[in-house]
């Protein structure tokens, strides 16, 4: 039977909830975890206050109610699983290295931050700098994936070094924006400036999207890992167009302020 949190208080400012986390509640009993220290604000309180606790740690933890206001759940996590039943807030998974969260609704900015290994699924959708780097850090997502049905905001994979974002739906401004190497896919359509400044990696795109004119046109063809993608992508629950395994992509070269060693993939795109 999983660790059961069901959230009874709402907090009036943001939960700092880094220790619902695998790592940090497998030893403990349950009047442990809840005696566990959080911040409200810059107060020091007991989990207890917001939450209580039921069933027994089996790797898994679940979350019930509206944790829009909480934050950092999952941050740093290794192993085990997470199920959130509802919204999350801030920094949920922030240098996440393994294990799984499942976010039933929506997720708040800086999901996955600085991530490192495991696996996101978000139901709904994400806010901005999703799978990104911190303000000041040259360092984004370092591996692992995250899997968004719905739609994401801006900034999505700044400064991503390895590992694949989907996106089920649209993409906001500077998607990949300075990404070194990694993959994001977004079967919506993207915002403007995507790709800004990337040096290596590869965006792909299910639709027409504007380009900055650093990024320079190189062919029309047919990528034979487009189908493992898709394969792998309807396994994850998205729904994709069967005519997208013979589709045509175009592929475009940039940013040529960073010598033009990323990619991106566009399919149907009819800019010149």
């Amino acid at each position: 039977m999983p660790l059961h949190l069901k959230l009874h208080t709402q907090p009036e400012v943001p939960l700092e909830a880094d220790c619902i986390c695998p790592d940090i509640v497998q030893s403990l009993k349950n009047n442990e975890i809840t005696a566990m220290t959080v911040f409200h604000g810059n107060r020091q309180v007991e989990l207890g206050e917001f939450f209580e606790c039921n069933g027994s740690f089996d790797g898994e933890i679940n979350i019930d109610g509206d944790l829009s206001n909480i934050k950092h759940v999952g941050a740093s996590m290794s192993f085990g699983k997470i199920t959130v039943e509802g919204d999350i807030g801030l920094h949920t998974g922030a240098g996440m290295r393994g294990g799984e969260i499942t976010i039933e609704g929506d997720a708040s900015d800086w999901l996955a931050a600085e991530m490192q290994g495991g696996k996101i699924v978000v139901k709904g959708n994400a806010g901005h700098m999703t799978g990104s780097g911190y303000r000041g850090s040259a360092i984004g997502m370092q591996g692992g994936e995250i899997i968004i049905h719905g739609n994401v905001k801006n900034e999505t994979g700044h400064v991503m070094r390895r590992g694949l974002i989907a996106v089920g739906g649209d993409s906001g401004d500077f998607t990949g924006v300075n990404m070194l190497a990694g993959t994001i896919i977004v079967l919506g359509r993207m915002g403007i400036r995507t790709g800004a400044g990337m040096k290596r990696g590869s965006i792909i795109s299910f639709n027409k999207a504007e380009l900055l004119p650093t990024f320079s046109r190189n062919c029309e063809y047919q990528p034979s890992f487009i189908k493992f993608y898709i394969s792998y992508l309807e396994k994850n629950g998205f729904s994709i167009d069967s005519s997208y395994l013979n589709n045509s992509f175009e592929r475009w070269s940039g940013d040529s302020v960073e010598l033009n060693r990323g990619e991106i993939l566009l399919s149907g795109n009819k800019n010149k």
